[in-house]
């Protein structure tokens, strides 16, 4: 069956239009006549059986459909444009890899072990965004996401890859020589906004007694709380992943135990049938799990 699909020209046409809000306008944009945009818009209304336009004398006005259809259209537009300046700048023979992975994780710990996977694989690129919230990966564009378990994976392949385990951390300046469970209370406590229950959590598992446990500011990255506790704000209960190498030059310090049970388990979730990149993502796969057992093996 032949698809419904409007021509680029057309399309064109229409988004300068409804963008500028003049004929007049986006032909001179486009380097075209007025008339050539009016026949345009014409052959789309024609195609779409409906207005899109309401004319006023010479002035036009997008209805409420039209303003609809330019919102779809400027972000169909942009984004064949972006994967077109994209394709003419790989080199012959060469696989990409769009993969969505949350923020902190993603600056924390994926890209700067980036080098080891381009020197093994300088054939792949691996373009990555950050994705906060679950979503459905059918049609989305990405060839797999590094995130949490959740429902919205359903039917698709999942590959475990690490235990999200959290602990308190804070600047070394605010350490005293006061009982370290007293300074815990005492601190300004840092929290994540998606998890606002995780210090009255960790003061019952940890036997730690916290006064007003929910007092304090909320961020929604780790990468913020992170930033705040290495300017010296205060407490949060980050993944030791994450801070590994700030604990170990002693730019952070954490004298209090790591909770067992505040934790998330990620995963590689990958669409449910192959696709044409999937040799690449076996590749970056395997870099991935190698990388990971590397991390659970190191003291």
């Amino acid at each position: 069956m032949r698809r419904k699909i409007p021509s680029s020209a057309s399309l064109q046409a229409f988004e300068a239009a409804a963008r500028h809000g003049s004929f007049s306008r986006a032909a001179e944009e486009l380097s075209l006549t007025e008339g050539a945009i009016s026949r345009q818009i014409a052959r789309l209304e024609a195609l779409l059986n409906g207005k899109l336009f309401d004319r006023v004398g010479s002035r036009v006005k997008l209805n409420p459909a039209g303003a609809r259809y330019a919102h779809h259209v400027r972000e169909t537009l942009d984004r064949l444009e972006r994967d077109t300046l994209y394709l003419t700048g790989m080199p012959e023979g060469s696989q990409s890899l769009d993969i969505a992975v949350l923020p902190t994780f993603s600056s924390r710990w994926l890209i700067p072990r980036l080098n080891g996977f381009n020197a093994l694989f300088p054939h792949i690129t691996l373009n990555i965004a950050a994705k906060t919230d679950p979503f459905i990966l059918s049609g989305s564009g990405f060839d797999a996401v590094i995130h949490f378990e959740h429902s919205a994976w359903a039917g698709m392949r999942i590959q475990f890859l690490f235990q999200e385990n959290l602990l308190p951390a804070c600047h070394p300046a605010l350490l005293t020589h006061d009982d370290v469970n007293q300074l815990l209370n005492r601190l300004p406590r840092i929290h994540r906004r998606q998890n606002p229950d995780a210090w009255q959590h960790y003061a019952r598992e940890s036997g730690i007694t916290l006064d007003n446990p929910a007092h304090g500011v909320r961020y929604d990255l780790h990468e913020m709380a992170i930033a705040a506790v290495m300017a010296g704000q205060g407490v949060a209960l980050i993944p030791h992943m994450y801070i590994e190498n700030e604990l170990r030059c002693g730019m952070l310090v954490s004298p209090w135990p790591a909770s067992e049970s505040l934790s998330k388990r990620f995963c590689l979730v990958k669409p449910a049938e192959t696709g044409v990149n999937e040799p690449a993502l076996k590749s970056f796969e395997t870099w991935l799990r190698t990388e990971m057992n590397r991390l659970t093996t190191t003291p």
